[in-house]
């Protein structure tokens, strides 16, 4: 039998791809995604994402999706208190394993094994150590379609914020900064790709400068 996997989503293109090396990993069934959504603006936590794409992206992914609300701000110790109640769901539900889309940060990747220690539940990483630029590139030969909702205008220019990500994006990044911005210099949100069924229909609008971010703001075409 297939083993029961929840997936950590973020909205963004990691998350997705996550999914999508899931999707035909016949040693894995995904049957859910689960978020944390900041309470005070509704949105997916350091994405941006209106929460009404969120939920379009569960829809397209046919996966149920736990949404997690989160303080702004939110310490650690409250971050911890929300996740340990969504694991102790996941326990009841007998889910034994949780995905994540982290790439090459041992400090996250050791804190998600933490957190998981003596729960019964076994962290899973499938992108783990892949090469970024190739990585990047693969994803977007492979149909992934994305736009840039957040930048750290402490590493990279706020001119990035509502870029598409794609080759020409990737190729005007500095050299200094990570092509799948793993160390937290932009977050992006997938409106299609191989992990889809359908594509989710887009609009950018206003970038805002917030709690020292720029957020790019996507709008669904259906509001």
């Amino acid at each position: 039998m297939s083993k029961q996997i929840i997936l950590s989503w973020s909205s963004g293109k990691d998350s997705a791809w996550t999914l999508y090396q899931l999707q035909q990993d016949p040693d894995y069934e995904v049957v859910g995604l689960v978020t944390t959504v900041n309470q005070k603006y509704q949105r997916v936590a350091m994405h941006g994402v209106r929460e009404q794409i969120l939920q379009q992206q569960a829809d397209a992914t046919g996966l149920p999706l736990h949404t997690l609300n989160i303080p702004s701000p939110c310490t650690n110790k409250e971050y911890e208190t929300v996740m340990q109640k969504f694991i102790t769901v996941m326990q009841k539900n007998k889910i034994e394993y949780m995905a994540f889309g982290d790439l090459y940060l041992d400090d996250i990747r050791q804190y998600r094994i933490k957190q998981l220690e003596g729960t019964g539940i076994t962290p899973v990483f499938p992108l783990w150590l892949k090469p970024t630029r190739e990585l990047a590139e693969a994803m977007i030969e492979g149909g992934l379609e994305a736009t840039i909702t957040c930048i750290d205008p402490k590493k990279i220019s706020s001119r990035f914020a509502g870029r598409y990500f794609n080759l020409d994006f990737i190729n005007d990044l500095p050299d200094s900064i990570d092509p799948c911005g793993e160390n937290g210099e932009f977050h992006s949100c997938v409106h299609n790709g191989p992990m889809f069924n359908h594509p989710i229909s887009v609009t950018t609008g206003e970038v805002v400068e917030r709690d020292n971010f720029v957020f790019a703001d996507l709008i669904p075409e259906s509001t």
